[in-house]
Formats: C-alpha cells, structure tokens, sequence
C-alpha cells in the first residue's frame, strides 16, 4: 500500500492487485465455511454436465426444449467456474490477491454469463410459449438453424453489452488506500466504488445494462407466460390444462432462482449501502453461486425425460 503522504504527488493510480476477502467477519472459520462452498461446486458442475452428457447422449431429448436446457447448463458451468477459483483459494488457502487486470477478466465474465443466463431463460420461455399456443408449427418455427441463431444472439448480446465494462473501470483513478473488496471475486459496482474519480459514467452504464437485459428480459418472459396463460385458460378440458402448465413449471422455478436475487443485489447495491458488508456479501453468493446449483436439481425432479437421460448416463459410467 502506498503511504498517505505520497497522496498529493499521485496523478493517476491503478493498483496493481486488489485484496479479496471471503465473508466478512468469519475469516477465523473460513476453513469450515469452505466445506458447503465446495460441495455446492461440485453438485453445480456435476449436474450441469451430466444434463449436458445427457442431452448429447439421448437422441429422443434432441428437441428444443432440451437445447435450450444445455445452453442453461453450459452457461451455468461458465458461472460457476468464473468465481470458484477465487473463492475456493480465499476459503482453502487465505490467498486474497488478484491482479487489477484478472480482476477486470473475471468481471467480465462473470457478469457476460449471468446476461447469458437471463437470454437463455427468455429464449426458454418463448419456447414454452410455442409448444403451447401453436403445437403443431413448434418443429417447424423452432428448427436446428433457428435455435443456432438464437444462441449466437445471446453470446453476441452478453459479450457487446459488456465489453465496454472493463475500458469504463481502466480509465478511472484508483484510491490506493481503498484496495479491499467485499467479496472473494470482482464484482463490478464493488471495484468501481474502489475508485476515488467520478463513476457517474460507470453507474450509469451498469444501470444500462441491467435494464436493457435482465430488467427488458423479465417483462418479456411475464408477457410470453401471460399470453400462455390466455392460451391454457382456452383449453377445454381441464386435464389438458394442467398438462399444459405442468411443462412450465421447471422453467418458472429456474426464473425465480435467478431472478429474486438478481432483484436483491441491484436494491442492495443501490440502497443498501448502510447495512453489514456479510449482508452483501451473502446475496451477491446466493445470486452467483445458488442457481448453477438448484437448476439441474429442479430439472432432474420436475422433468422425468431428462432424469431418466441422467440416470441412464450414470449407470453407463459405473458399468464402464
């Protein structure tokens, strides 16, 4: 750290790393805490690429349906492996340092995949609409090449909507007195709120992002379940109904999983600067490290196919 009466003679500062820390005020159990930590890494790699092996490995699950469920898987593996190894070496080995230039790699992964999640559960959902509202076109509207594209979009879109992030946060002035972060990853209105010019730019920019993705994403995935709603509502057989909304369910708790702590973390981030920085700390791990986890849970209870497809996956390796 450099002494405060060199202050003055600084024009422009950017560390050359920044310290992490793990959950604020338990660092003398950080050994223990690691233990939960690791395990739900395991299950969220673990059962991601098992969907993933699955899908592959069953052509009756080569649909759209179970494509768009491997993008979620795929992006889900991104998610986690952004912040594992950040995490797990803070909690393993208490090494906090990460250099301002990895820092600002990771970030931009780590915030590309969670818009990529958010495309993904959109394109879920007008999935979902299609095989309901128009059954017998959803082949036809949803091919192969279509599904490509749409896929290509969503990459496109993360990578466009945060490429900008990192340039935004290199021109800015660093504190060198204010190297210390608040979580054991990069986590972008933490690091900006690092600097010691003005992030007017930056804030505004973030905001951007989150509206014009997650925030535009959530209401077009209420509007596709509006209109499927209207389009189950018309059913005349009560029994169709409740087929009909029993293939949305996986879908809706996989929106609800991501987006009630995406909600958290904007409102504390904005308004929530006075409460304890564990409280922070805790939703910004609930919101980056709890759906990759309880997706391929959800998807392997609620969706018979695809836990048939996981369990024959698994007794071909023990076989072999």
């Amino acid at each position: 750290m450099i002494p405060s009466r060199s202050f003055n003679n600084i024009s422009f500062f950017q560390p050359p790393a920044f310290l992490m820390i793990g959950i604020p005020g338990l660092e003398a159990v950080h050994g223990w805490i690691s233990i939960p930590f690791s395990s739900m890494y395991t299950v969220a790699l673990a059962g991601n690429c098992l969907i993933l092996l699955a899908v592959r490995r069953t052509p009756s699950l080569h649909q759209p349906m179970y494509y768009f469920l491997s993008m979620l898987a795929l992006t889900d593996v991104g998610l986690t492996l952004s912040t594992m190894p950040t995490t797990l070496a803070v909690l393993w080995f208490d090494h906090r340092l990460i250099g301002f230039n990895a820092c600002l790699v990771q970030l931009f992964f780590l915030h590309s995949f969670s818009v990529v999640e958010s495309s993904v559960l959109l394109a879920m959902s007008f999935d979902r609409f299609v095989a309901i509202s128009n059954p017998l076109r959803y082949a036809s509207v949803l091919t192969n090449s279509v599904i490509i594209r749409i896929g290509l979009a969503i990459v496109a879109r993360a990578t466009l909507s945060l490429f900008p992030v990192p340039f935004l946060l290199k021109r800015l002035n660093f504190c060198p007195n204010k190297t210390l972060l608040s979580h054991s990853f990069c986590f972008h209105p933490d690091v900006m709120r690092r600097a010691c010019a003005d992030i007017t730019i930056n804030i505004l920019y973030g905001l951007y992002v989150v509206v014009s993705t997650a925030g535009v994403d959530s209401l077009l995935i209420v509007l596709s379940y509006t209109f499927i709603l209207c389009t189950v509502l018309g059913l005349a057989s009560p029994r169709e109904r409740i087929r009909a909304l029993n293939t949305c369910v996986s879908h809706i708790l996989a929106v609800l999983v991501f987006y009630i702590p995406v909600i958290g973390v904007s409102m504390i981030h904005r308004f929530g600067r006075h409460l304890p920085p564990i409280v922070h700390a805790l939703v910004a791990y609930v919101y980056l490290v709890v759906p990759p986890v309880l997706n391929p849970i959800i998807y392997s209870v609620k969706s018979r196919p695809i836990r048939e497809a996981m369990l024959w996956v698994l007794r071909r390796k023990c076989q072999s």
